[in-house]
């Protein structure tokens, strides 16, 4: 029995730029449940219509993305957003993950980046477009931890600590297995025992601790699994 198709909802308030890129995800197979122009509208729409995936743009005329961004995460859960904007300024991108964005991509991104993003969004990965995962790790390196931050932070292996730095920047499970030549199957385990150890839910949420605690930077070779 074939997998469900990935529910999306399109939120930009240009109609022609809007419908273009719903009718490009249907053509695809994703079931495209609804779109809106404006922020109030996508909060109401997506209420009701819970869709796995919305693409938000973060500039609605009047409204902004970001705090529907806001509200969409914290009113529905299973719902992740994932930002397609034409801006890859570093205070939108960072706004955008503070809001809860799952990931950012520009909008010269191609539709087979689309495509992927949201597949991979759905899937629970945090997806930007590339070079600006670097550009959200810097600022957030530049922000102090405090030692007593530090001290009262659960304790991760150095492997937990590698597969979380890697998660942060983007990679999926199967390609970090790739590059620590580790079985795709260690790879969840260390996930699953990141999550407990961390009290997240997903990989979304792993993704921003990493990005808020720094730990994309510890380089250290990691130890054999």
């Amino acid at each position: 029995m074939s997998e469900p198709p990935v529910t999306v909802m399109v939120v930009d308030d240009h109609p022609m730029w809007r419908d273009g890129v719903a009718r490009d995800l249907m053509e695809r197979g994703f079931e495209v449940r609804a779109t809106a122009s404006d922020g109030a509208s996508a909060l109401r729409i997506a209420r009701t219509v819970t869709p796995d995936v919305v693409l938000m743009d973060l500039n609605l005329g009047n409204t902004s993305g970001v705090s529907a961004t806001l509200q969409i995460t914290q009113e529905i859960p299973g719902t992740r957003v994932l930002v397609l904007s034409a801006s890859g300024e570093h205070s939108d991108v960072l706004e955008a993950v503070k809001a809860g964005a799952s990931g950012y991509l520009v909008k010269s991104a191609s539709v087979e980046e689309l495509v992927d993003a949201v597949q991979r969004t759905a899937a629970g990965d945090a997806v930007f477009t590339a070079g600006l995962a670097g550009l959200v790790l810097g600022e957030y390196r530049r922000m102090a931890i405090t030692p007593d931050s530090e001290s009262q932070a659960p304790q991760l292996t150095d492997r937990e600590t590698e597969v979380l730095r890697l998660v942060a920047k983007g990679m999926t499970a199967r390609q970090i297995a790739k590059k620590l030549v580790i079985s795709h199957r260690t790879v969840e385990n260390h996930v699953q025992s990141t999550l407990r150890k961390l009290q997240l839910h997903n990989r979304v949420e792993l993704a921003r601790y990493a990005i808020e605690h720094g730990l994309d930077q510890e380089e250290a070779e990691p130890e054999e699994a």
